[in-house]
């Protein structure tokens, strides 16, 4: 077989605003290229999408240099492992108590919000358990016992409700309770 058999390509060319390609073959200073535009300098500080810049779409993460990993942290605060809403898991971590988190904190490694409110649920909820089966052994009243189950799930209930509402209506803002959110603040900040 004859090479003139085979398609000829041609031979490998940079994008046009490639920085790399820009700064090693300036034009003179008269010469123009027609895919520049007339006010465009040829010194870029944003990456192009065709030289492996991540493209934006006019959002207000675009250009400059550390935007890809802000752009990056704003999608990742509201994603999770298995791509589930933030704010049911984080609700759903006060829901079954201290198993509710265990489970959350065993298979969400992503998200530090569905964490942080993992943390405070075991914190919050497994002395008040402990609390209740300790009422239940001295064998005080029904009437004692049944009060501090209905403080134990409104507890509950209030806190699935706060994480589910700070989600939501505040752009991910952690609800801290006194002397237990700073210790679940610094354990997630510490992983």
């Amino acid at each position: 077989m004859s090479s003139s058999n085979f398609a000829s390509f041609a031979p490998y060319t940079p994008p046009p605003d490639d920085p790399e390609y820009i700064n090693r073959s300036t034009p003179s200073k008269g010469a123009t290229r027609p895919w520049f535009p007339a006010s465009s300098s040829l010194q870029y500080s944003i990456p192009s999408y065709q030289s492996g810049g991540i493209p934006t779409f006019n959002t207000s993460a675009a250009g400059g240099d550390g935007a890809s990993e802000e752009t990056e942290g704003q999608q990742n605060q509201w994603e999770t492992r298995f791509g589930m809403r933030v704010d049911v898991l984080a609700a759903f971590a006060y829901i079954l108590g201290p198993l509710s988190a265990l489970l959350l904190l065993v298979i969400e490694t992503q998200n530090d919000y569905v964490r942080f409110h993992a943390y405070q649920s075991a914190l919050l909820t497994t002395p008040l358990l402990v609390l209740r089966m300790l009422l239940s052994l001295l064998q005080l009243p029904v009437s004692l016992r049944s009060i501090m189950t209905i403080l134990i799930m409104c507890c509950q209930l209030f806190m699935a409700f706060r994480a589910y509402s700070d989600a939501a209506q505040n752009g991910l803002v952690r609800y801290h309770l006194p002397y237990i959110g700073p210790i679940a603040d610094d354990w997630v900040k510490g992983e």
